[in-house]
């Protein structure tokens, strides 16, 4: 039997808390959409895709909502999240799911003790390349690994050009805007693809250049359970966005670019093409996601983003924050 989505709501009110809105019309035109804001204020400006406003959770509970999209800040997911497990609503967390190792553990026995169902918002695991990537690197395609690399970059100030970057979440510590949090996804599908990370080394830098009072590059490195060492960069400055990787085996090497949804195997003998999709809808990431959340909620064959493998994200991150040199 399927599951029937009368009435959703989504905390936040930034670009992503945007997005879902408008895939969730998209996905559920006859349900009621509720909108709340972080803070719990009244906007009084116009919010698309929604039908009604509340100030807090206890409304979204009240109005017995089927399922929640918690896009708020990252410090506020453990304080939006933990009322509606307690109160057995269905929640897709946006990532990273906190940005403190305490916040991640309540959310965690939250849903041991109340059995809610909760995923977290990692969306590039639903980008196709990714799913073809993971499949390669299972099959053994390149042997054995050796080495791999992972690097994104893009200018912070481009990514939300109607704004003053100074003032946007990833500028500022106190929401969480840092490159480590604000840049997870590389951390959280290299430990996808790869499994457990063991911290070797890790820089962190705040470059002159943004005057900014939190990093904007991380130099990261990373032994993996079967010995190979994985080197990610993580920075806010790349003038041209920037989001590649490559693994290095005994038979061959693997370049993947995200950007461009491509995936590129080499030999001694040739390059080819094993996956390109440039023209791909970005947005079908986060419908995917959604689609996936819903499967997960009827009790039907899913792959959800899971509670742990964020918490193993948020426990990396913070080893790296307590283990860094800074500069």
């Amino acid at each position: 039997m399927s599951y029937i989505i009368k009435k959703v709501a989504v905390i936040g009110l930034g670009n992503i808390a945007t997005r879902h809105r408008r895939n969730l019309k998209a996905l559920y035109p006859n349900a009621e959409l509720l909108a709340m804001s972080a803070s719990g204020r009244i906007p009084s400006e116009a919010v698309s895709d929604c039908d009604a406003i509340v100030s807090n959770v206890s409304e979204l509970i009240q109005a017995q909502v089927k399922l929640v999209i918690v896009a708020s800040p990252a410090p506020f997911h453990m304080q939006h999240a933990l009322p509606l497990i307690e109160a057995g609503i269905p929640t897709l967390i946006e990532k990273p799911v906190t940005t403190t190792i305490d916040d991640a553990r309540a959310i965690q026995k939250a849903i041991e003790q109340y059995g809610a169902p909760v995923a977290i918002g990692y969306c590039l695991r639903y980008l196709p390349s990714a799913l073809k990537l993971k499949a390669l690197l299972e099959e053994n395609k390149i042997g054995t690994l050796y080495n791999a690399h992972i690097e994104i970059g893009q200018y912070l100030p481009d990514w939300r050009p109607t704004k003053d970057y100074r003032d946007c979440v990833s500028a500022n510590k106190n929401l969480g805007g840092v490159a480590l949090f604000e840049l997870s996804h590389e951390l959280d599908y290299t430990q996808w693809l790869l499994g457990p990370l063991n911290l070797q080394h890790a820089l962190l830098r705040s470059s002159k250049e943004l005057g900014l009072d939190v990093e904007d590059i991380a130099d990261i490195t990373v032994l993996t359970d079967t010995g190979a060492v994985a080197t990610i960069h993580l920075d806010f400055l790349q003038r041209k966005a920037h989001r590649k990787c490559s693994f290095v085996g005994s038979e061959g090497r693997i370049d993947w670019d995200l950007i461009r949804n491509q995936i590129m195997f080499t030999t001694a003998e040739e390059t080819v093409e094993l996956y390109s999709e440039p023209e791909w809808d970005k947005n079908q990431m986060y419908i995917s996601m959604i689609e996936d959340f819903v499967q997960m909620i009827g009790q039907h064959q899913h792959t959800c983003i899971k509670l742990d493998d964020a918490v193993n994200t948020v426990c990396l991150i913070d080893e790296i924050k307590q283990k860094a040199h800074k500069l």
